[in-house]
């Protein structure tokens, strides 16, 4: 009985094993049709519409104010910058200010946005912002993404198509210095942007946009019920691409890669940035987000090791797993994201993978997430706050 289980248990993750090559085969076939696609697309010479970059704040983030300046040194014909808050008192506001100051000829302004009309209040924010909008072509993007010089003429000529109905945009962690800072930019450059770039192989397309850019035409908004309709929850990147994917529209990823700077968290403060990450993933698309754990390739191979009581072909396994996630790493987030600081902190991987792990698991347990510093309790996707 005891050797019947024993090989059961072994098939099982050797199975894992193999399911965990494909899907890094997948990532790798993803990213060269990415960036064969990405090579190939040729936007017309369509005049550039004049476009409303949204920016909700709350608190402050690391490099924050250059974070806002990128935005202010578009080489762009016409745009306007639209900050808000919630609180007047709220410390971001000396930052615009002193945008406003260095860049006077730049349209920007700050909205204060004195309701809260859900539980999100970012969401409540965007739509107070939203009506202060002078343009009809909307980009969204969170406080600390930095962007490059080029960035909007990449991100809007896309929607010159009328069967695209949004733009989104991988991006690359800078880390601070600390373990758990670290650990978050190597899972955005090795795990998660595979992990959309598989998606897209998969799918044939996105269903869902990334909160680093959400660029999409105000009709569209109009179309899905506006921001107010999605105040009740917490993944309203996702719930935005996938209801504007559902009007029949394309979801485009752009060639663009932005940047954020990523909070010196230490390594509780890590785990639980991530655990509110995995359950706002698990409630949004449950299907794949179970599915993950076939993506776990150095678990099962290290599994698998223990389960050969170190048989010599386990330890091939193991090679071959870990050879095929590093490739993956480094071709998506040295090639893809062109992170100049991968290869420095390659060597976590492994810590990495194994945390990722463990979280993926914690996530099932509890409905609870830590947003902001406010404590919400989480019901297929909605938020009810509890503080």
């Amino acid at each position: 009985m005891t050797h019947s289980l024993g090989t059961v248990v072994q098939i099982v993750v050797v199975c894992g094993c193999v399911a965990s090559s494909l899907y890094y085969i997948l990532c790798l076939l993803g990213t060269w049709n990415f960036l064969a696609s990405s090579r190939k697309t040729v936007h017309g010479p369509a005049a550039l519409p004049s476009v409303s970059i949204l920016k909700p704040l709350k608190g402050t983030d690391p490099e924050m104010y250059e974070s806002f300046r990128s935005h202010c040194l578009q080489e762009y014909p016409q745009y306007e910058i639209v900050f808000g808050v919630s609180d007047a008192g709220d410390p971001a506001v000396a930052s615009v200010q002193r945008l406003i100051q260095e860049f006077p000829e730049r349209a920007i302004q700050l909205v204060i946005c004195p309701k809260i009309l859900g539980p999100n209040v970012k969401v409540s924010n965007l739509e107070q912002m939203v009506q202060a909008a002078r343009y009809d072509h909307l980009i969204v993007n969170d406080s600390d993404i930095r962007v490059a010089k080029d960035y909007l003429q990449r991100v809007i000529p896309p929607l010159s198509d009328p069967k695209t109905g949004m733009v989104t945009c991988l991006y690359r962690g800078v880390s601070s210095a600390t373990l758990g800072s670290r650990l978050e930019a190597l899972g955005i450059s090795t795990d998660f942007c595979a992990g959309v770039i598989a998606a897209r192989l998969l799918e044939g397309g996105l269903s869902f946009g990334l909160g680093s850019t959400l660029a999409f035409r105000r009709e569209d908004l109009n179309k899905i019920g506006g921001f107010r309709s999605m105040v009740d929850f917490l993944a309203d990147d996702y719930e935005l691409g996938n209801r504007i994917g559902a009007l029949g529209l394309k979801v485009l990823l752009s060639e663009a890669v932005v940047e954020t700077h990523l909070p010196a968290y230490d390594f509780a403060g890590f785990v639980t940035h991530q655990t509110r990450w995995a359950r706002g993933v698990r409630d949004a698309r449950l299907g794949g987000y179970i599915g993950l754990a076939s993506t776990f390739g150095l678990t099962w191979a290290l599994l698998t090791l223990l389960s050969a009581h170190g048989a010599p072909w386990a330890w091939v396994v193991l090679c071959f797993v870990l050879c095929l996630r590093g490739l993956v790493a480094v071709v998506v987030g040295r090639f893809l994201l062109k992170d100049r600081h991968l290869f420095c902190q390659l060597w976590l991987l492994p810590l990495r993978d194994i945390v990722a792990v463990g979280i993926w698991i914690l996530s099932f347990w509890g409905h609870t997430v830590l947003w902001r510093g406010d404590r919400f309790e989480l019901k297929k996707g909605r938020l009810i706050r509890t503080s």
